[in-house]
């Protein structure tokens, strides 16, 4: 079959449905090649591992490989999937003889790699390619072999959401037809569903507001420097910002020659009112969260937006982990005050189980996005806009940009806002239920009860002798080890409020149950014991 087919026109579904197959066998066969949550030995093996899987070049002319030869992409057949090994944790394991993980250990793929070799490997673009078959399978597998998987309980280190499989679908649609939604005649229907999508999503954050609206963005990095770019358009020159803020709030005052933030104390991961009020004047933009990434714990928005109004300052609340347990009747009281703020930013790639990128801009004057207005004669030209052409250009600070809003759009058609608001529930109720585990366990000490789905914890062997470098130490023998994806949090709960070192959970699978995570629990105490005992036997750390 041709490998240079059309994924569009007529016969491009035909296409699609003869190689989606493929990749999906090359995919399956990588997972199980995995068998865990991500591929052990840390970056230097899955980086050998690769070089492995490729083999040594041959003597020929760069770019002259014939498919399947040796050095070409051509890769070792996918290992029979393994039996799991029986640890004491409960936690799914292959034995190490994958692709990935075997051959990273040690375990040649044909011939190895000579020594020296750039791990990435020779750097040669093939000038033959191998075929659509076989470059999908190839490279699916071994893509699969060597993921990260966030549908794996045991991988919960980000705000990394396993996507929901109907989202995926839909990005294929969409990725298929490729409208680019710079302009109508790219994207007549596609820029259609777009408006309808925002505009709900800008009445989701502002019920009662006259004309909200709302923009798709690439995350909150993109929506937090819109929602600073809108203030410094409105005369707002000061940003301020609780400590526990996101670092994209301080790169994007330095992106807009913005000066740097003021930073106002937090007490429990929160911003405190009354130290917010000592610092504000007019002219300033507050950029308050909706979940911060260290706890998930939210900012107490109704009085920080009394004081933004008593100041005469803007407000922005960075919601991008939390805004969309405005979807849940039971979650959503606790984002209220939220429709106070100038600006919010949401993400559906974390609570909203989209594919990367799924971010959200809403604005609760629709006036304010006018400071997007750009005008590009060949895109949104004065004529065809006043003949009635939708000007897309003035939706974005991107030119082209994919039609996300399709597969949120299709998501939402398939859910409903109570469907993914139950999903929401779920993951939040998980994480209360893991948190009195961890509370339970005599290994583990919890930093608080969990606001949404963030479960914080810490060794106890920490306290008594290994402090903050075996709690890190901890973390990266569970990655390396291939056994689990936890995250890493410092957090003022030392002595006179110094910095502590924390491991963290972020639950963001819908279908995990507290019992999934439980022998994570074990583990993650094994391995505080387990590095203990290594660094007090070590020559340097005696």
């Amino acid at each position: 079959m041709r490998a240079d087919g059309l994924a569009g026109g007529h016969g491009g579904a035909d296409r699609l449905g003869e190689l989606i197959p493929v990749a999906l066998r090359g995919m399956a066969a990588g997972v199980a090649e995995r068998g865990g949550p991500v591929p052990a030995g840390g970056p230097a093996a899955v980086a050998a591992a690769l070089v492995a899987e490729r083999g040594e070049p041959g003597p020929v002319a760069a770019g002259e490989i014939e498919p399947g030869e040796s050095g070409g992409p051509g890769f070792a057949p996918a290992a029979e999937p393994t039996v799991a090994d029986a640890r004491p944790t409960g936690l799914h394991r292959a034995a190490p003889t994958s692709a990935v993980r075997g051959r990273a250990a040690g375990e040649p793929a044909g011939r190895s790699a000579p020594a020296g070799r750039e791990a990435a490997g020779s750097g040669a673009l093939p000038r033959r390619g191998v075929g659509a078959e076989a470059a999908l399978e190839q490279l699916s597998r071994l893509l699969a072999a060597g993921s990260a998987d966030p549908g794996d309980p045991a991988c919960a280190a980000h705000l990394h959401c396993p996507p929901l499989a109907v989202s995926v679908a839909a990005d294929v649609v969409a990725s298929a037809l490729n409208p680019s939604m710079d302009s109508w005649d790219q994207a007549p229907v596609a820029s259609e569903l777009e408006r309808e999508f925002t505009t709900g999503i800008a009445r989701l954050c502002y019920p009662g507001a006259d004309h909200p609206d709302a923009v798709v963005t690439t995350g909150g990095t993109e929506s937090n420097l819109l929602g600073l770019l809108l203030a410094r358009e409105n005369g707002i020159v000061q940003p301020v910002c609780g400590a526990n803020a996101h670092h994209s709030v301080a790169r994007a005052a330095w992106l807009l020659g913005l000066p740097a933030p003021i930073v106002v104390p937090c007490e429990g991961d929160r911003m405190l009112p009354d130290a917010l009020a000592a610092v504000l004047t007019p002219g300033c933009v507050v950029v308050a969260t909706a979940g911060t990434t260290n706890t998930g714990t939210l900012d107490p928005l109704p009085e920080i937006a009394g004081i933004c109004r008593r100041h005469e300052a803007r407000l922005h609340v960075d919601a991008a982990y939390g805004g969309m347990a405005l979807c849940s009747e039971p979650l959503k009281s606790k984002l209220d005050g939220l429709d106070l703020a100038d600006s919010v930013a949401l993400d559906l790639h974390k609570f909203g189980w989209q594919p990367v990128a799924a971010g959200l801009f809403a604005a609760r004057e629709a006036a304010d996005l006018g400071a997007l207005t750009v005008r590009a004669e060949y895109l949104n030209a004065d004529d065809d806009t006043e003949a009635g052409l939708p000007d897309l250009l003035g939706r974005s600070i991107r030119t082209s940009r994919r039609p996300d809003a399709f597969r949120m759009a299709v998501t939402v058609h398939a859910l409903g806002t109570d469907g993914l608001g139950a999903l929401v529930e779920r993951c939040c109720a998980t994480a209360t239920e893991l948190a009195r585990r961890v509370e339970d366990h005599p290994g583990l000490r919890l930093w608080g009860p969990p606001e949404l789905s963030t479960v914080v914890l810490r060794p106890v062997v920490a306290d008594e002798a290994g402090g903050d470098e075996l709690v890190a130490r901890v973390r990266r023998a569970l990655l390396e080890a291939g056994t689990a994806v936890i995250g890493r949090a410092a957090l003022p709960t030392g002595p006179a409020g110094a910095n502590q070192l924390w491991l963290k959970l972020t639950l963001l699978h819908p279908h995990a149950t507290a019992g999934d995570y439980l022998p994570l629990l074990d583990r993650i105490a094994a391995t505080a014991g387990a590095e203990l005992v290594a660094g007090r036997e070590s020559p340097v750390a005696s």
